[in-house]
Order: structure tokens, then C-alpha cells, then sequence
């Protein structure tokens, strides 16, 4: 029976990086995957195919192809194309049905899922679709990292602008380690305790 597996962490800390090796060593053994992204990642932009391809890219440069979950149905696509495996990066980004249809793949396709994504936002509410994976998900691995200002676990997105934490604003910011820095509930408490 195939599982759907949630790996999650905070920003910069390797998710994207471990979809690509995990991809390509499926790949080396003559295993078939399909990989899809987020529409709302803008950062890596559309490359072809009738605005439907787009790109998943780690911080070290290391990309790949992915389909737009947005604008293909991924469950026809599963079920026509029979990969060996599924990777689904950004899955913060995802509505409630599209998560519903993920887990359709893995229950009535039997084609097992890894999702990677944030867990909660940079106020440290979860996502809705990390909430339902988080529920629904039959593994749950977190990528741990160290906090950007101490040697502690960090557990949360911090959202900065020109170096200035910020803890209020529009949900949703795309952005790279420009914009958000992974730290600890100490450190993020303490800065949200200055700027009050």
C-alpha cells in the first residue's frame, strides 16, 4: 500500500534540495516520477508548455522541471502517465482540494506521495493544507536547521525587510532567504518583544 509522506521545516532549510535527490535516485534506478510546484512560487517563473511547467530550484542551484499543480488536474495525470513515485514542492501554497486530490492519488491510485513544505506561516499559524497533511499523512518527516542567531532548533519563519523582523503584513510573501530566516521560539520571541 503507497503512503503519503509530509516532509516540513522552515525556509533555507534544504526541502527543495532533498525533493531534487530524492527525484534522482528514484530516477537511477529506472523509476518514474512526476513533480510538481506552486503557481504562487514566482521566484523560479514559467519555462514552457503552454504556461504549465515551471521549475523546482534549491538554494545551491540545483533545479528541475515541475508541473503547475494549479493548472493541470495532477489526479488525471497521475493516473494516465502511472509514475512510481510523486514529489509536490511548496504544498504551503496548495488549496484544500488540490491536497484532497493528492491524497486521492496515493488511495485509489496506490502511487505513493511526498509532499515538502512550510508547516506554518511567519505569525505562526499553519497553513491550511500543512494542517491537512500534517492530519492525512501516513509520515511525517521534519528537515530540522539550526536558528539563524543561535545554535537552537528552529521551529519558525521570521519575515524580515532590509534586515528589520517584521511580524505583521500580507500572508503571503514570496521570498527567499532575503525575506524570511529560520529561527527559534526564543529568538522569535525575543525580537517580536522589541519591536513592541
Amino acid at each position: 500500500m503507497s503512503k503519503l509522506c509530509f516532509v516540513y521545516s522552515t525556509m533555507n532549510s534544504g526541502k527543495t534540495l532533498e525533493l531534487i535527490k530524492t527525484a534522482h535516485y528514484y530516477e537511477e534506478r529506472n523509476k518514474k516520477v512526476l513533480i510538481f510546484t506552486s503557481e504562487k512560487d514566482t521566484r523560479n517563473g514559467v519555462i514552457h508548455r503552454d504556461n504549465k511547467i515551471g521549475k523546482v530550484v534549491a538554494r545551491i542551484g540545483y533545479s528541475r522541471p515541475a508541473w503547475l499543480i494549479e493548472r493541470i488536474d495532477c489526479y488525471e495525470m497521475a493516473k494516465n502517465e502511472k509514475p512510481d513515485c510523486i514529489f509536490v514542492d511548496e504544498v504551503q501554497f496548495l488549496t484544500k482540494d488540490i491536497i484532497l486530490k493528492i491524497i486521492s492519488i496515493v488511495d485509489n491510485l496506490d502511487i505513493p506521495v511526498t509532499c515538502y513544505g512550510l508547516k506554518c506561516d511567519f505569525q505562526n499559524n499553519l497553513f491550511e493544507s500543512s494542517a491537512l497533511l500534517l492530519s492525512y499523512s501516513d509520515v511525517l518527516k521534519e528537515l530540522e536547521i539550526d536558528c539563524w542567531y543561535c545554535n537552537k532548533k528552529a521551529l519558525l519563519n521570521l519575515r524580515m525587510n532590509n534586515n528589520d523582523p517584521v511580524f505583521e503584513g500580507e500572508l503571503l510573501l514570496v521570498g527567499g532567504s532575503e525575506s524570511y530566516k529560520p529561527v527559534c521560539r526564543r529568538c522569535y520571541n525575543m525580537l517580536k518583544s522589541q519591536k513592541s
